[in-house]
């Protein structure tokens, strides 16, 4: 398997005993792009042809993103060039790209959270026919017949701000199909996504495969890759490493060719648990979300909490955490009855809370990567005068981003130059910092690679070791069954199962969720 794998544009596809022959509908040939002497993109040459699942993956930082938009118009390619349509582009604008059929669904969906799915839908059209006048009747008609074309119900005047990811997803994907798509790239789709709502977005994937549309699926997790693609491409550090039939591909071919290096499977053994709790749950209550929650956490374990959007699981995070103040029970620090009703207060008996979105709650990402790491002790750092010296707060910065191994050149940089991995990590760097008892983390590796998965995971399990209590709430099921020493399911606001990693799995688990 190499970049090499389908030279020229023509592609047979098995299919039976029947072979097809399918023109390509898109393909780059040697782009190269570089930003101010860095090359982003070094020689890339990927085809897509009509009708297929095609899977582009690599790390965090390894040129996805900058191949997306070199080609959608959005970026002019170094050297190289791209062919649609039987035309051959140097540069490509991105109404070009529409005009031959390429839609973009990036991970933030370019959507108008402040306006109606109706407007949203009908927006461009109406802009595409230089439309002066406001027509609500033939807005309302062409919003129809757009989710029509994915069977879609959905409320044309609810505000998109209002839904859920999977349903403003659904929306992105109704609007390009209003403009003649053929090729469909959906960058990371599923990464705010639960295992339902994933499912479902898979099948409108077939779907729009049966009707000859191409999917370029942007995407690092694994399991997915193997799930949904019929072809995979992957990119490491700007280089196209592998390409071909995703039959041909195996966990551990695909996670050398993402990282370039040899990752074992990790699988947590509690050691030095303590004898007694260090949280301990009962009756906890809040009232719309969860009832009569039991559950204690020794230090040295993991404890798993999982279960579908709307189950609880978040609200009971939350609430640990003193961000929703609880209706009833009783919450015991080292066998100390305690009240949680706000963050301060869950800091003050050492609870430290890794949000599930980092980049809007976790972290102040224009400001720089040491700064964040040391937020949680500024306090401390200052000392009684409030004083905080620059030497001291850059040497601290630097001693916890040493201890996280966060990968950047400099700590003074901001944050949002950092990689999903690396900003998770300085997100737990920030915890680290102050003598915490137990740690709450929402979808811990939620947007990060393998690798960085992997390491993170490696964290968890050494300050376990190392006498922190930890609670993982997450609907990744392998991940909760490599790194767990017990697992709660939630179902409509109540603990429903109670479970050893040991002694269930996958299938199992997701009985338990549904």
């Amino acid at each position: 398997m190499d970049q090499e794998a389908f030279p020229g544009g023509i592609h047979f596809a098995q299919k039976g005993s029947d072979t097809v022959m399918a023109q390509s509908l898109l393909k780059a040939v040697d782009v190269k792009k570089s930003f101010a002497g860095v090359n982003a993109l070094k020689g890339i040459n990927l085809e897509i042809y009509p009708g297929e699942i095609h899977c582009l993956a690599g790390e965090n930082g390894c040129g996805k993103s900058t191949l997306i938009k070199v080609i959608s118009g959005v970026y002019t390619p170094t050297s190289g060039h791209i062919e649609m349509g039987g035309k051959s582009y140097n540069k490509i604008t991105p109404i070009e790209a529409i005009m031959n059929g390429v839609q973009v669904i990036y991970q933030d969906f370019s959507i108008f959270p402040n306006l109606s799915v109706m407007e949203n839908l009908a927006f461009n059209s109406e802009l595409a026919d230089k439309r002066k006048l406001v027509n609500k009747k033939r807005m309302r008609q062409i919003a129809q017949d757009a989710i029509a074309k994915i069977n879609f119900d959905v409320d044309l005047d609810e505000k998109v701000g209002a839904l859920s990811v999977a349903n403003k997803q659904l929306v992105a994907i109704c609007r390009a199909l209003m403009f003649n798509a053929k090729l469909i790239i959906m960058d990371e789709p599923t990464t705010a996504l639960t295992r339902k709502e994933v499912n479902a977005l898979f099948q409108i994937i077939l779907d729009l495969k049966a009707q000859g549309i191409a999917i370029l699926f942007v995407s690092h997790k694994l399991d997915e890759v193997f799930e949904i693609s019929e072809r995979f491409t992957i990119m490491r550090s700007g280089e196209l490493v592998a390409t071909g039939n995703t039959a041909e591909l195996d966990d551990k071919k695909f996670t050398y060719y993402m990282t370039g290096r040899e990752i074992e499977d990790l699988t947590f053994t509690p050691e030095n648990v303590s004898e007694e709790p260090v949280l301990e749950v009962q009756n906890l209550k809040l009232d719309g979300y969860f009832d009569n929650i039991n559950f204690s956490l020794k230090r040295g374990e993991i404890l798993s909490i999982t279960g579908l959007l709307g189950s609880g699981r978040t609200e009971l995070a939350l609430t640990l955490f003193g961000m929703r103040k609880a209706d009833g029970g009783t919450i015991r620090i080292d066998g100390k009855d305690v009240i949680l009703n706000a963050p301060d207060k869950a800091i003050e008996n050492g609870i430290g809370y890794v949000p599930e979105d980092r980049l809007t709650e976790g972290l102040f990402l224009p400001r720089s990567i040491g700064d964040n790491a040391v937020i949680a002790e500024i306090d401390k750092l200052a000392g009684k005068l409030g004083l905080l010296a620059d030497k001291t707060r850059r040497d601290e910065g630097e001693r916890l981003i040493r201890r996280l191994s966060v990968a950047t050149p400099d700590a003074n940089n901001a944050c949002n130059t950092l990689s999903g991995g690396n900003q998770q990590r300085v997100v737990l760097a920030k915890w680290l910092a102050i003598d915490l008892k137990v740690l709450i983390l929402n979808g811990p590796t939620v947007g990060v690679d393998i690798g960085s998965k992997r390491d993170i995971h490696e964290i968890l399990h050494n300050l376990a070791k190392e006498g922190l209590g930890i609670i993982i709430i997450s609907d990744d099921l392998p991940e909760i069954l490599a790194n767990s020493s017990d697992i709660l399911i939630m179902r409509g606001g109540e603990i429903t199962a109670s479970l050893k990693p040991s002694e269930t799995n996958v299938a199992e688990l997701s009985g338990y969720m549904m």
